[in-house]
């Protein structure tokens, strides 16, 4: 059975690309084999590289090499370690290489010219093909139009939904799915509904782009039935919001929720597929609780405000010692307010920080994605060591997350006592009120943001002994990455790549309704011919 091509824009660290990858047929091939990923961001792209090499190799057949990679990665030391790897395996490493590209979709240093060449190589005339990606979505998220106080028709992010659309002109995708934040069904530009327009584009490409005998599109959702269909075969919906996609509903760990938009070219005709099924709700707990136990890192204390009220620091020797102090200081005040609170010290004085990787046997036996996330050739967990905080907020993680064991939910910052609060006017205001997140063990997580990459304060581990914020695996586990999904960079770069995903999860089970559509055509075309 020949391989689905895709053309994977706007990649991110692949999450899409690898949900569609994980879909295996009855011969133990991969279905869709991914020709060409673009992406800008330079850390994205060693991931993108670095996960291309690894499916150049038969299922199961990964050398140890790899693994050997990444149990020792260091990125300062990358660049030769990858030179040492690549060098190995040639052949496998000169594909990925001609996989992954990093270019700036969009940007005037990259013609079109040069992204049509790229695409028409990577697909050598190949028909029927898939799109998958969604443009950079800043500009039509929730916080930052309200940030922006709207839509500015200066911000390139907007319209770059359109380099997405030429490609789609150009070049006849058989089907596309295309990605994009909740905040695209409310966005507006002078008055009209932004996600109207996209709907319209992408149904007709030909329109804004009338050189390239562009087909059309019929734009389905993936989660609801139309319920009927137009004159010219296009499906019919009730509302916008049935294009939105509550991964929750779908199995995975972590309430994201998203717009997703199937096209399928119009000479495909009627197509009838079912929706993508809800599946039991999965627990935070059940996909991160058996992963090592780890304390955060401690660096720096509050020293004192100057006369601008600007805030100054001083430096903490980031010990063993001194996390534990702190954290038995800061148990005892908060004893004031929860007397039957019990953290063992016993057991804080075994965590440590965690290491890239960390040897260790998981059973996970209450995992329902456990075949999902596991690979026993890592002998372990990779990307598991926490961030350094500051030490008056070690506090408020310790209070918040024995306040959601005790009472079943994190406080706001009107329930911390006066001495928790931040030094801010607006401390005990609306509109962070929810600052300090502890993530709630018997339901899934909320959304993993890039955001992470710059504070922890919103993703704060449920366990008050470890008093720390989430590890990098642990919110690719929230994201649904396999265990052996190796996010290259420092750890913040590791985030940013982490929050900016598609859950490969999810994106194998719309991967499955796109096989089944492009393997019920060709069939119907072998019955016609």
């Amino acid at each position: 059975m020949t391989q689905i091509p895709i053309i994977d824009l706007f990649a991110g660290p692949g999450g899409l690309g690898e949900g569609f990858s994980s879909i295996i047929n009855e011969n133990g091939q991969r279905t869709f084999q991914i020709k060409l990923s673009i992406e800008k961001d330079e850390f994205a792209h060693k991931t993108l590289e670095l996960r291309s090499f690894f499916r150049q190799f038969p299922i199961g057949q990964v050398p140890e090499d790899y693994y050997e990679y990444i149990r020792n990665y260091k990125p300062s030391e990358d660049k030769i370690n990858r030179e040492t790897l690549f060098n190995k395996f040639s052949k496998e490493a000169q594909r990925a290489k001609e996989e992954v590209w990093q270019c700036t979709l969009g940007d005037d240093n990259f013609s079109s010219k040069l992204v049509d060449d790229r695409i028409k190589n990577a697909l050598k005339n190949t028909k029927d093909w898939l799109l998958i990606g969604g443009p950079p979505c800043q500009a039509y998220s929730l916080v930052g139009r309200s940030r922006n106080r709207g839509i500015s028709e200066d911000d390139p992010r907007v319209f770059l939904y359109r380099e997405y659309l030429r490609i789609i002109a150009v070049h006849h995708p058989a089907i596309f799915v295309m990605e994009n934040v909740k905040g695209l069904l409310s966005a507006k530009y002078d008055g009209d509904s932004i996600f109207d327009w996209i709907k319209a584009d992408l149904k007709n490409p030909g329109k804004l782009f009338p050189n390239y005998n562009s087909p059309k599109y019929r734009i389905y959702s993936l989660v609801q039935p139309p319920k009927g269909f137009d004159t010219e075969g296009n499906p019919i919906y009730s509302k916008d919001q049935d294009f939105l996609i509550r991964t929750e509903l779908y199995g995975i760990p972590q309430k994201r929720h998203r717009v997703i938009l199937l096209g399928i070219r119009e000479d495909f005709g009627d197509i009838c597929f079912d929706p993508i099924g809800k599946k039991n709700e999965v627990k935070l707990r059940d996909v991160i609780n058996e992963l090592p136990k780890l304390r955060s890192g401690i660096g720096r204390e509050l020293a004192l405000s100057d006369c601008d009220g600007k805030q100054k620091y001083r430096k903490i020797n980031d010990s063993q010692t001194n996390w534990v102090n702190t954290v038995n200081e800061y148990l005892e005040l908060i004893k004031k307010e929860f007397p039957e609170v019990e953290i063992d010290l016993k057991n804080i004085l075994k965590l440590t920080k965690g290491k890239n990787f960390q040897e260790v046997a998981l059973s996970e036996e209450s995992n329902p994605l456990k075949n999902w996330y596991h690979d026993e050739k890592i002998g372990g967990v990779l990307n598991h060591e926490t961030r350094t905080h500051l030490k008056e907020d070690l506090s408020r993680y310790l209070f918040s997350s024995i306040y959601l064991k005790i009472k079943g939910d994190f406080p706001k910052l009107r329930d911390y006592p006066d001495w928790l609060l931040p030094n801010h006017k607006n401390a005990r205001g609306t509109k962070f009120a929810d600052r300090f997140r502890t993530q709630r063990t018997e339901e899934p997580a909320t959304t993993i943001t890039s955001h992470i990459s710059k504070d922890g304060h919103y993703f704060i581990h449920y366990d008050p002994e470890q008093c720390r914020s989430l590890t990098v695996r642990e919110a690719a586990r929230i994201q649904t990455f396999p265990d052996n999904y190796f996010f290259c960079g420092a750890r913040t770069a590791q985030y940013h790549q982490v929050g900016n995903a598609v859950p490969p999860y999810l994106a194998s089970q719309i991967g499955e309704i796109v096989s089944y559509i492009l393997n019920s055509n060709n069939l119907k075309d072998n019955v016609k011919s």
